[in-house]
């Protein structure tokens, strides 16, 4: 075990802080015999007076690749008071074994083990909460589920509630393209080496074992194109009656997951608050969009009421506050976002209505049906302008103007807005269609139209039509025979200004959002039986009171230099003579060096999204990673390529890793797998 004394920085005002150790490196034996590695930021004088411990527990290494994040929080919050703790998952980092799968009965056993090995600890008073982003606080909530005596209150962020609908495979009846880019991340994650320096010499064996045995996850998501049992095991929502541990949701709009949160307060009889900002797939303190917050001080409040006992009021705030982002220009990359925060004491809200909009030609008309028949069939390639599926404050990844994609669909407008509309919640659209094939997709966005024509993307959603009835279900389209849906957009908070108009845009194509259908489908809409019904929050008198939750706060910086700086970009390409359209995203960590453990890191991945214009089967998607590590004559790196292609009947999977020492390749592995298409 390995620890250095560490002065904490006085970010707030108010009350002394703590002096802490960083201990880089323990082992927690697991029942099976695997020990997983952790690093732990403890307060000086938890050695006399027992303290709660906060836990995150992920797969992204806590030594390099996040450690500059992890150590922002954790070591802020140790400085005030707790033990903090984030091990590597079993199969990553230091940590022994492999990782088969996401969310796996063996990780969550993990889990448990991990909270009640804490709870033992002679620094730690018997206390534990669990904190994290994404994978971690989708793990806090499946740990919740399992009742932990130790476990007192979590704080999910950018968090998942169900594996299917909303997770990283499928999204809400689409496949997208993003989710498979995803497959393709998570095998280079798993197969990166542990470091010598924690685990000795048998970290070649170790990582060969990796190497060898993590599978491909693409290939089993894609094989389970029904939301069967095996998105069900961690999927949370099926488990909401379990969870008693009060829970502070937290996620952005610009998220993946914004839904997360409403379903929370919707779902949970545990004690419950929610937040949710601007921000995308990112701590609300360490990215954006903007305003950022002060999350830790929220945090910690939560944390000291649950854990320490402190009557500091957290249970009067109020259940949601929520930002209400304003009508603005259309930009891939803002630093913040216009609109103000809004506060509701109880979900769902008196302060909410449903206003419901016919569709009449190509208006939106209030309380009014429409009438007659109209047909859609969208380029394959329209979407482009729709953005990142996972928003992490990276290079023009949020929606751009989507003119382009509004002139080749289905739009319809309200009238010119003489007032505010504040939109807060789950807007649904009913549907009356037909499809003139056996298949389906229906895509729709609502938008924000300046009075100079922009067009802004509020919210989205996607169903394939074979999903109509359920995600558990194929439902058989019959050709020209009309059928009934409802389609549910991303939950959003927007206010849209007066003198604008809200539009609704269908469309049967969104790439690479959602994986095109099989056929080139023509879908004939019903309008009669068509309502748009949206989630209106009643005008206030002076637009609200105002609500304060602080600027940003975090610890000192983590001692590192920057040896090359991060680069990324996100380009179009329109190849005419073959009609390939294409989109490349690409990010580069640049090189960092770590120096307290003295290692040098890097990281590369791209993506190419490809699509040749009217042919419904040409999408593409090629994802690459390279990872690097050194210390002095130790160098290693991984190179891992995911290929997705596809015709009528199947998807193709063409997979390969590389493991180099030195520069010289010594592993390689490849798959080449077919998969049916039983409904995407």
């Amino acid at each position: 075990m390995n620890s250095k004394m560490q002065k904490g920085k006085n970010q707030g005002a108010g009350a002394k802080l703590n002096e802490i150790h960083v201990i880089q490196h323990v082992w927690i034996t697991m029942s099976d015999g695997v020990r997983l590695s952790a690093k732990i930021w403890l307060p000086k004088n938890a050695d006399k007076t027992a303290v709660p411990a906060i836990l995150e527990i992920i797969p992204y290494r806590k030594r390099d690749a996040y450690s500059i994040r992890d150590h922002s929080n954790h070591a802020w919050l140790a400085e005030r008071g707790y033990a903090c703790i984030r091990p590597d998952m079993r199969g990553h980092g230091d940590s022994e074994g492999i990782m088969l799968d996401e969310y796996s009965t063996v990780e969550q056993e993990d889990t448990i083990e991990v909270i009640e090995w804490l709870s033992k600890q002679t620094w730690c008073d018997g206390n534990v909460g669990m904190i994290g982003l994404s994978w971690g606080g989708i793990a806090s909530l499946q740990a919740a589920t399992k009742k932990p005596s130790a476990l007192k209150a979590i704080i999910p962020v950018g968090a998942s509630l169900d594996r299917y609908y909303d997770d990283g495979g499928y999204l809400f009846g689409g496949y997208p393209g993003q989710g498979l880019g995803w497959g393709g991340v998570m095998f280079g994650y798993c197969i990166r080496p542990p470091d010598p320096a924690v685990v000795g010499d048998c970290w070649r064996d170790m990582w060969f074992e990796r190497l060898e045995n993590t599978p491909m996850f693409a290939e089993k998501w894609l094989s389970h194109q029904l939301r069967d049992k095996s998105w069900k095991q961690g999927s949370v929502c099926e488990d909401f009656e379990n969870i008693e541990t009060p829970v502070l949701g937290v996620s952005g709009w610009n998220d993946c997951w914004p839904n997360t949160v409403i379903r929370l307060l919707e779902n949970l009889n545990a004690p419950c608050k929610v937040v949710s900002g601007a921000w995308g797939h990112v701590f609300p303190n360490l990215g954006g969009p903007g305003p950022q917050i002060d999350f830790l001080n929220l945090a910690l409040k939560w944390f000291d009421f649950w854990l320490k006992g402190s009557e500091n009021g957290v249970l009067d705030q109020p259940a949601f506050l929520a930002y209400l982002q304003e009508s603005h220009k259309p930009d891939p990359n803002p630093t913040k976002r216009p609109g103000r925060w809004v506060s509701e004491d109880v979900w769902p809200s008196p302060n909410i209505e449903y206003k419901s909009y016919g569709l009449f030609e190509t208006k939106l008309l209030e309380n009014k049906r429409g009438k007659g028949k109209v047909n859609i069939c969208s380029p394959v390639s329209l979407g482009l302008s729709t953005g990142e599926y996972m928003p992490i404050s990276g290079v023009e990844e949020l929606p751009r103007d989507q003119k382009s994609d509004d002139e080749f669909s289905l739009c319809f407008d309200s009238e010119i807005l003489s007032d505010h509309l504040d939109l807060l919640g789950t807007a649904l659209i009913h549907l009356r269609l037909s499809s003139n094939y056996n298949c389906g997709l229906i895509a729709a966005r609502l938008c924000d139209i300046a009075p100079d024509g922009s067009s802004t993307l509020i919210s989205f959603g996607v169903l394939n039509l074979k999903q109509r009835k359920g995600r558990e279900i194929l439902t058989e389209v019959v050709p020209d025979k009309e059928m009934n849906l409802t389609l549910r957009f991303n939950d959003t908070g927007w206010s849209l200004k007066p003198g604008h108009k809200l539009r609704l845009a269908l469309s049967t194509n969104l790439w690479p959002m959602a994986w095109p259908v099989e056929k080139m489908v023509t879908l004939e809409l019903n309008l009669k039986n068509c309502t748009l019904e949206i989630p209106t929050r009643k005008s206030m008198k002076g637009r609200g009171k105002k609500i304060l939750l602080g600027e940003p706060t975090s610890a000192e910086p983590l001692d590192h230099t920057v040896l090359e700086e991060p680069t990324g970009s996100r380009e179009f390409y329109h190849n005419k003579k073959d009609s390939m359209v294409s989109l490349k995203v690409a990010s580069d960590t640049g090189q960092i060096k770590f120096n307290e453990i003295d290692l040098t890191y890097c990281s590369s991945n791209s993506q190419i999204y490809s699509i040749k214009e009217n042919d419904i089967l040409s999408p593409k998607i090629t994802y690459e990673a390279e990872f690097g590590f050194s210390r002095d004559t130790w160098n290693v790196q991984t190179k891992s390529k995911l290929v997705v292609t596809c015709n009528e009947e199947n998807f193709f999977l063409k997979g390969s890793i590389f493991g180099y020492e030195n520069d010289t390749q010594v592993f390689t592995r490849s798959w080449d797998i077919p998969i049916p298409r039983v409904i995407f």
